[in-house]
């Protein structure tokens, strides 16, 4: 009886210091942020972000409900000047983030972050934030997709890879805007110039596709960004770098859920032969075998249909 009686008491006790634990961890964390950031835009708190996440989410799951019985948006021009503005934006990042960290002399192998207020310093830490703003700018990729009913798009490597890229980074500037964290983000930046410029030329239409044969080449640059990430990474822990190590194995962990997702996502593409919507294999996304309604021979070729061996408008 006496033990029952205790129970209780012990576990509010329980509660009770882990509580205080949290909010210790929480006043801890707190004390060693980098306060360069605490006034810029959506860094006083997580809040913010979180809700920009949240809402991203919702349209996800409410947009292709409210297209349903909509007809598409039509958004050539608006996504020409997207994703050429991306091509921009990541420019500036890149050259950003390369000249602050050449001229700062930092490492490529080990950087520790460096919170004073050099100018190079503070050059890299807003080249990082913008690096982040980038990441929210980068849901209009499926707020496009999903406008122009392309929900096939919007898989689930597409909708992970935006949420906790944007939420995540805010992590990154949050505490760590500078050092080991300049390297994946001028990476990626640089990626993202070529991959929106890719995007940017097939805004134009069928009639530039025969040039754009270069696709899967960039879903191969991707798989060797993650494993370039995961081998930067582990040197920096072989070297005992001084850099946030629970961040380190974080950034492994994430980088190996892309590795399976964008593999799985190339082979799915490129290596499975395709299906037409009558069940046969298709070969470059056309029926195999596809036939019109009056049973004469199509083909497309180079984005034209053609009949009879001709080309419509030729």
């Amino acid at each position: 009886m006496a033990l029952m009686d205790s129970q209780p008491g012990s576990v509010l006790n329980v509660m009770s210091s882990a509580l205080n634990d949290t909010v210790e961890f929480y006043r801890w964390t707190w004390s060693i942020r980098d306060k360069r950031v605490e006034d810029w835009p959506l860094m006083q708190s997580p809040w913010p972000t979180l809700c920009i996440s949240t809402l991203y989410l919702l349209f996800v799951w409410l947009g292709p409900k409210w297209m349903k019985d909509r007809e598409p948006f039509q958004m050539r021009f608006v996504l020409i000047a997207y994703n050429f503005g991306m091509v921009l934006l990541n420019l500036f990042i890149f050259r950003e983030l390369f000249m602050g960290s050449y001229n700062a002399g930092y490492s490529y192998v080990c950087q520790s972050v460096d919170y004073s207020n050099d100018v190079n310093e503070v050059r890299i830490a807003a080249a990082l934030w913008w690096y982040f703003i980038s990441k929210g700018v980068e849901y209009l990729d499926t707020v496009f997709f999903i406008l122009r009913k392309k929900n096939n798009q919007v898989s689930f490597l597409h909708v992970y890879h935006h949420c906790t890229m944007f939420t995540l980074w805010w992590i990154g500037i949050k505490w760590v805007a500078g050092g080991q964290a300049f390297f994946g983000a001028q990476m990626n930046s640089f990626i993202h110039v070529i991959m929106y410029s890719y995007y940017g030329l097939t805004a134009f239409g069928p009639w530039i596709q025969k040039y754009l044969w270069w696709k899967r080449y960039l879903t191969m640059l991707q798989l060797v960004q993650f494993h370039v990430t995961i081998g930067h990474t582990a040197l920096s822990l072989y070297t005992d770098c001084p850099f946030p190590k629970w961040m380190h194995w974080a950034l492994i962990v994430y980088a190996i859920s892309f590795i399976f997702l964008f593999l799985n996502f190339y082979i799915r593409t490129y290596n499975e032969p395709k299906k037409s919507k009558t069940g046969k294999t298709a070969m470059n996304g056309v029926s195999a075998n596809g036939v019109n309604k009056s049973g004469k021979p199509l083909v497309i070729e180079n984005g034209k249909t053609q009949k009879d061996g001709k080309a419509k408008g030729e």
